[in-house]
């Protein structure tokens, strides 16, 4: 049996960054040997394949099967379709131009992949990410896997939904380019105009986040390398994001994923980002005495912070985005 204890030492002794947000970033993060094994096992280095169809099918039988995933569809027949043409859509989200569909390893066919799974399911795994967050474990459970991503998968920026505690993510891909590729995950940070959303989440914590346009933020990160591991805490600023747009049929997006999430969160508000778009006349209409989309907030507010924006005072509309009640 594989021993992969020694990844818990380096998670333990991993500096936490500040930048783009508070994270984790560890290159080189299995030891050459095994990550060498990892991805030339049976269940990684798939074989170069001729059609969607077949690929499917090839994935399907080394033990894959289709998830529930953001930014992705569940039907591989609907999705093949889809591929022919890659239209756009916003069938996932409106930030969004095109989805995609994942599929999670659940009976490894190879011993290493076996190992690996049972270790990033063990308690040990679980409570090492949670004690570097500061998570108390008993307030949340683990789910984790080993994942492929193909073409077309997008989630627009977001910064993740308050039930998420904690997030990993390693890549593990099976390409010798596939740094070069465009299937990574961008970190990012709201623009300055737009840093008004962050301070609307955190003064709100009964509303849920949502994902935004891509032009809302700048990329400040891309995690490219091969063998990497981020892992953060969600809040209001951890935004990130990924389009794919490559050639699964010579080898797919493949990463070790993970998440622990909190066992109970309070009824949130939905808020979709149209309603907090306010520097888009189409999206934010600021006339009359009608209630803002935001929650209900009053247009008297509302038009407070459009002021703080064209002012770009962030701190006053951080002030009143607190205090709603005192503008009603």
């Amino acid at each position: 049996m594989k021993n992969f204890n020694y990844l818990i030492q380096k998670i333990e002794d991993a500096k936490i960054l500040s930048e783009p947000f508070l994270h984790i970033y560890i290159e080189n993060f299995f030891d050459e040997n095994d990550f060498h094994e990892i991805v030339n096992s049976s269940g990684i280095k798939t074989l170069k394949f001729n059609n969607d169809s077949e690929m499917f099918k090839s994935l399907f039988s080394l033990g894959y099967k289709i998830i529930d995933f953001p930014g992705c569809i569940t039907s591989h027949e609907e999705y093949i379709e889809w591929h022919k043409k890659k239209d756009i859509s916003h069938l996932s989200n409106t930030s969004c131009e095109s989805f995609g569909l994942t599929l999670r390893l659940m009976q490894p066919g190879s011993s290493i992949l076996q190992d690996l799974k049972n270790f990033i399911e063990s308690y040990e795994f679980s409570s090492t990410l949670a004690k570097k967050f500061d998570i108390p474990l008993d307030k949340v459970n683990a789910d984790n896997g080993i994942q492929k991503y193909l073409d077309g998968y997008e989630i627009s920026p977001h910064p993740d939904v308050r039930k998420k505690a904690l997030t990993y993510m390693i890549n593990i891909n099976p390409n010798d380019d596939s740094e070069k590729i465009t299937q990574h995950t961008h970190y990012l940070k709201l623009k300055e105009k737009y840093n008004y959303v962050k301070i609307f989440w955190e003064g709100n914590p009964d509303v849920e986040r949502c994902w935004v346009p891509w032009d809302w933020c700048d990329s400040q990160f891309i995690q490219s390398q091969n063998n990497s591991l981020v892992m953060f805490s969600p809040n209001c600023s951890t935004m990130h994001a990924v389009k794919a747009n490559y050639n699964h049929l010579l080898g797919q997006r493949t990463q070790l994923y993970g998440n622990l999430w909190f066992n109970e969160v309070s009824s949130l508000k939905k808020l979709e980002w149209e309603s907090l778009d306010l520097l888009n006349k189409k999206n934010h209409k600021m006339e009359g005495s009608k209630l803002s989309p935001l929650l209900g907030i009053p247009t008297k507010l509302v038009s407070k912070i459009k002021e703080s924006l064209l002012r770009r005072d962030l701190s006053h509309y951080e002030k009143i985005s607190r205090q709603p009640d005192d503008y009603k």
